[in-house]
């Protein structure tokens, strides 16, 4: 596993802590035995003298240490430490050649793995091993699809030290062989069905995986070739009956998107996409948000950018309710199946809200 070697020593430390290099946030933070407090590397107080000084990996460390956090001089919260740490650990994740354990992590950031598994969680959304086959899972995609992509090559450049454990989970992570992935979905079965639904054109589409497109628009004909260019030699089939009544589902929760869609999803994207897509399925229906307030649950609050793209990256309308989401003032923004789709959908869950209000406002008549 590769190891950060910056800030280890206190002499790199201490040189970090007179220069307040706010790179070294993160990393370590040092505490004074005069006062009882401890500071992050930028903060702005009077320095201690450097006798007085000791040094811990965490704010946690620190902390079980007997100091306290001093408010009005560290210029970076404990929370804003945390996610720091979570960074990190995602960034040793990513450049490992194996994928970490939950121990390996939790001791490289200073954390106990109880609680460096909770906070992971709670910063990105998803596990730490969920993250890892996530950014795996973007990798192999990357890999099989550069030009003349050999599997073997593809297999050890996502970080697969074997090809036995590779074939374990290859289809999980693709949704097919791989060999079918890098030919383009060569020998892939989806079964598809269009139909029409109150908002327009609807297309549905099923891979072994679960429900992997929904798309909706004005021109059947134009659904089904934004099905074929995802994946071009994969073979597509007509649905019989029984995938009919899946649709059947499907659109129900276009018609009343308050019901939720309780079906197996085929979700394919990066890390962080599948990151957005997981907090956009916690919002509640007839609730919506706004591209910052989805950035600041996932730990990113910088990526607002990154959000409203992952948000037009998403196959799944409805089931995966990008609708809910609106710019900061509450004005509609883009929408991948049009703005006028996402107004009525916000109309309709807002109408059963306000309904189901009235529903429990009503008076209870007691027996006479």
């Amino acid at each position: 596993m590769s190891t950060n070697t910056q800030y280890k020593s206190d002499d790199e430390r201490w040189k970090a802590v007179q220069a307040r290099d706010a790179s070294a946030c993160g990393h370590f933070v040092y505490a004074a035995r005069t006062t009882g407090v401890y500071c992050h590397p930028c903060a702005s107080a009077r320095l201690p003298k450097r006798e007085n000084v000791e040094f811990f990996d965490s704010a946690e460390a620190a902390e079980a240490a007997g100091y306290r956090p001093s408010r009005r001089a560290c210029t970076t919260s404990t929370e804003t430490d945390r996610a720091a740490l979570v960074a990190r650990a995602c960034r040793l994740i990513e450049e490992s050649e194996t994928p970490p354990c939950l121990d390996d992590l939790a001791a490289e950031v200073g954390m106990s793995s109880f609680h460096f598994h909770r906070q992971f969680k709670a910063k990105t959304g998803l596990t730490p091993k969920a993250y890892s086959s996530a950014f795996r899972a973007r990798k192999l995609r990357e890999e099989l699809s550069a030009p003349n992509a050999s599997v073997t090559n593809a297999i050890y450049g996502a970080g697969f030290n074997s090809n036995s454990r590779f074939y374990e989970v290859s289809d999980q992570l693709l949704g097919m062989p791989a060999r079918n992935y890098r030919a383009g979905g060569s020998g892939a079965v989806i079964r598809f069905a269009v139909g029409q639904c109150s908002l327009g054109a609807i297309i549905v589409a099923q891979s072994q995986r679960g429900i992997c497109a929904i798309f909706l628009g004005d021109d059947p004909d134009l659904l089904v070739r934004d099905l074929q260019d995802r994946f071009p030699k994969a073979q597509l089939i007509g649905g019989d009956d029984e995938f009919e009544q899946l649709v059947a589902q499907v659109v129900g929760i276009v018609e009343t998107p308050s019901l939720g869609l309780h079906l197996p999803l085929d979700v394919q994207g990066t890390a962080f996409q599948e990151r957005v897509w997981r907090a956009l399925r916690e919002i509640p229906a007839g609730t919506t948000v706004s591209y910052a307030e989805i950035a600041e649950r996932i730990g990113s609050p910088k990526a607002v950018r990154a959000v409203a793209q992952a948000c037009g990256a998403n196959r799944l309308a409805v089931a995966i309710p990008c609708h809910r989401v609106v710019r900061r003032n509450g004005d509609l923004s883009g929408y991948r199946w049009g703005v006028e789709r996402k107004k009525e959908l916000l109309r309709r869950e807002a109408k059963m809200d306000g309904e189901n209000s009235i529903e429990l406002s009503k008076p209870k008549h007691c027996a006479p």
